[in-house]
């Protein structure tokens, strides 16, 4: 790194989780430092300008970055380069009822399908509303069928987004919602409880007239325009005044209880208020809002889209961890003024993946800036996140963020001309506008308006690690002020460094007697040391000045009472929230970062005995574990047995000598006869070279599990729930069951860890060292936790192969090696 790229108004050094995530995500070509990338985002912005302009332009736009804004990731990543690659972060794409075609405005299924890749491929994140697509059960006239239900349609578009990312090395993000008054809500709740939909985040849109519902104790009623079939009539599905068909009706308490007892047990669905995102709607008067983006921070039209950008709010932190501490206001504001015009320019910029999104967006020129970093710069002025004064800070810098961004785009509007579906007297009538200081709204009236919205506070999980010493990720206070974080290395070894909190190094290195492990000041507060009523608190002191929304995660600890959980939602909707999602660790999800103290980071192994490899098979027994094996398919139930022999290793760790138990051979004993046995024989051998060779056997079986079959799903294991129900785990392939169980058996015998991930080698000695002889309990009547990963399975990381890769504050994070993978 450049001497330019230490930290504003300090001497820290960039950390190597910082370096390593700019190189890998947003240096190119010959780049190496945060000024190179500045440097590039620079000249391609104010290359938009006029000629005489870009040379001044391009030096303001660098200072701006170098004083505190922070492009997006799109934008670091892809601007001035020659890319067929989008700067948009957040898109919407609409879907219809149709198969192919346009009906009613909307794109048919496929036709959206398409679409949606094409827009993913080109580094895009796309929401869509599946509401307009008929329930299952209803009649299909032209083929005289009965529909299948979105559900059905959006494990296609599930199935494309894997597909999509497998071509590049960006993962697709998408966020499906279903209004809560369609017939299949039920179906679109539980969508995810077996592992299905993985490459979906879920939400439930959900009305104020439900909202109503729910309060008054009532019956709610599904509804949708398409015919029901004859036996929903027969139960009493009937057209009303309005041409909607009732299907049935519910008791929306117990549809409540539904949706908050998905999101307790694994985080979704995510619940949006779309009235009130309507109701604030600065275009109130000529678009519909139905869904989000992935992450949730921008409600959007059809093909409506947003670039994103953040302001780093320990950037505007002077004298910190001192009496004289303050927050520069004045320095926000300029910077924030030339972050909307680089924003602005984006639009002109970029590759547009779709001309509807094109068109879109230049008749209403969508930005959105918001900040990161606001719980660390809390920390820094001596102020608790989860305190009165934290939260009147926070409101007065969304306030004066507002303002300043409101003024900025007026000025715009002066030289550039206001957004072309600009109706000065509808937009001033919008409740967002109304509340704009009065001599802003002069502005307005006078001048224009060049943008729609402005204003977004997004998850910045990469861009905060990459441009902000790991300051804390946009809205969110601290999860924890240190964490290891563990990378896979070209040579296939695992490297773990230690991350720490920006707030946290700065006070280590201001207060040299104080020590890394002694207590910390009371402001240094993390997300799960404050009440889950203080998250709310933090999301309803900033909303009213953000004019599109906010992703925050509402963190509650594991043993938080049900029924208080179920009162956060009816809480935030209120306080007039746009949506709400949580996250509570629990034996479904596990939780999401391991912390550590500073000074524990573990040591490389001088000889790694996981790698250690063995030319033939020893003399002598080998221990070994049978396990009987038995699954259903289309073609009936079919019963095996197989056999995983395990050998000791020797290795040094940390200069220590240790051993571990790892598999050895795997096998399918003699004498048994199905159409199966070839590939079976075949995939154990091959297993045996790779144990052998002492190659990545977690990998290989999490593989094993991603294969396909055209035979429909196997049923094979169990899982053992909280209460003691035994559920049965269903894979796509006989491939995918039979890797399910040899993971079992590594799982059973200490190998692997819950979600199939390789356990540390320091463990597997501590293991070996303390177990006396193997159980040999057969696998498949093994009371196995909610997160084993049939069920319940991460996407898979792209650093260390886990299938671990989850969402936690808008952001997929690996919760094996601390990935951090795409955000807002």
């Amino acid at each position: 790194m450049n001497a330019n790229d230490k930290l504003l108004g300090t001497s820290l050094p960039p950390q190597e989780v910082s370096i390593d995530v700019l190189r890998e995500k947003y240096a190119k070509g010959d780049e190496t430092s945060i000024t190179d990338v500045r440097r590039r985002v620079a000249q391609a912005l104010a290359a938009r300008e006029a000629p005489d302009l870009r040379a001044e332009l391009a030096e303001r736009f660098n200072w701006a970055m170098e004083h505190g804004f922070v492009p997006g990731g799109r934008i670091n990543s892809a601007a001035g380069l020659d890319l067929k690659a989008t700067l948009i972060n957040c898109f919407v794409q609409p879907v219809g009822d149709s198969v192919t075609g346009v009906e009613d405005g909307l794109p048919g299924i496929y036709t959206a399908l398409a679409e949606a890749a094409e827009t993913m491929r080109r580094g895009g994140g796309v929401g869509y509303d599946f509401s307009a697509i008929r329930p299952f059960g209803s009649l299909v006239h032209g083929t005289r069928s009965r529909a299948s239900g979105p559900v059905s349609y959006m494990e296609l578009f599930d199935a494309s987004c894997r597909t999509v990312e497998s071509a590049g090395a960006r993962r697709g993000a998408q966020m499906g919602v279903l209004r809560i008054d369609h017939p299949d809500i039920e179906r679109f709740i539980a969508a995810k409880d077996r592992g299905a939909l993985s490459n979906f985040n879920i939400s439930v849109g959900v009305s104020d007239a439900f909202m109503h519902a729910l309060e008054a104790d009532s019956l709610f009623p599904l509804v949708h325009r398409a015919e029901p079939g004859e036996e929903l009539k027969a139960s009493g599905a009937h057209k009303r005044e309005d041409g909607l068909w009732v299907y049935r009706e519910v008791r929306a308490q117990g549809l409540w209880d539904s949706i908050m007892a998905s999101t307790y047990d694994h985080a979704e669905p995510g619940v949006l208020f779309i009235d009130r995102m309507n109701g604030e709607n600065n275009l109130w008067y000529c678009e519909q809002l139905r869904a989000t983006n992935p992450c949730g921070e921008q409600p959007l039209p059809a093909y409506g889209c947003c670039d994103l950008g953040s302001l780093n709010l320990t950037s505007f932190v002077t004298a910190p961890f001192s009496d004289d501490a303050r927050f520069d206001f004045e320095r926000m504001q300029e910077v924030t003024a030339v972050a909307v015009r680089m924003l602005d320019l984006v639009l002109d910029a970029t590759e547009w993946p779709l001309p509807q999104q094109a068109q879109e967006a230049r008749a209403k020129r969508r930005i959105g800036l918001g900040f990161l970093g606001l719980g660390s710069a809390l920390v820094m002025l001596g102020l608790r996140y989860d305190a009165p004064e934290g939260r009147a800070l926070a409101a007065r810098i969304a306030e004066q963020l507002r303002d300043a961004a409101y003024a900025a785009s007026v000025d715009l509007a002066r030289e550039k001309g206001a957004f072309p579906l600009f109706d000065t007297e509808r937009y001033l009538e919008g409740a967002f506008v109304s509340r704009l200081p009065q001599a802003l709204r002069e502005a307005i009236r006078t001048h224009g308006i060049r943008n729609s919205h402005l204003l977004s506070i997004a998850p910045t999980g990469t861009i905060a690690l990459a441009f902000a010493d790991n300051a804390s990720n946009g809205i969110e206070p601290a999860y924890s002020w240190t964490y290891q974080r563990k990378k896979r290395m070209p040579d296939d070894s695992m490297r773990a460094y230690e991350v720490q909190d920006h707030a946290w190094r700065l006070y280590l290195q201001m207060e040299p007697d104080a020590a890394p492990e002694g207590p910390l000041p009371p402001a240094f507060v993390t997300a799960l040391q404050m009440r889950a009523d203080d998250h709310l608190r933090m999301l309803e002191a900033v909303q009213p000045y953000v004019d599109t929304a906010i992703s925050k995660t509402v963190n509650v600890p594991a043993d938080y009472p049900f029924a208080d959980f179920r009162g956060l939602y009816l809480e935030a909707w209120r306080a007039g929230l746009k949506g709400l999602a949580t996250y509570r660790p629990n034996t479904v999800l596990g939780s999401v970062l391991g912390t550590v103290p500073a000074n524990d980071s573990p040591a490389l192994p001088d000889e790694d005995p996981l790698r250690k490899r063995f030319d033939g098979r020893p003399l002598g027994e080998l221990e070994s574990v049978t396990s009987k094996i038995e699954y259903s398919t289309q073609e009936g139930r079919k019963t095996f047995y197989l056999t995983v022999s395990f050998i000791r290793a020797e290795g040094v760790v940390d200069g220590l000598p240790v051993t571990i138990e790892r598999p050895f051979e795997f096998f399918m004993p003699a004498n048994q006869r199905s159409d199966g046995q070839q590939w079976i024989t075949s995939s154990m051998r091959l297993l045996s070279m790779l144990a052998r060779a002492g190659g990545p056997i977690a990998k290989a079986l999490a593989d094993m599990r991603d294969v396909v079959w055209e035979k429909g799903p196997v049923r094979c294991g169990f899982l053992t729930r909280e209460d003691g129900t035994r559920v049965p785990v269903f894979h796509d392939s006989e491939a995918a069951a039979v890797g399910f169980m040899l993971q079992r058996i590594l799982v059973n015998r200490g190998f692997l860890d819950n979600q199939g991930n390789q356990v540390p080698v320091a463990q597997l000695a501590r293991q070996l060292a303390a177990r006396g002889a193997a159980s040999g309990v057969d696998v498949a009547e093994v009371p196995l936790p909610a997160s084993a990963p049939a069920a319940v399975a991460g996407a898979k990381c792209p650093e260390c192969g886990a299938r671990a890769l989850r969402k936690r504050d808008g952001c997929t994070r690996c919760e094996n090696c601390q990935y951090v993978g795409e955000c807002g």
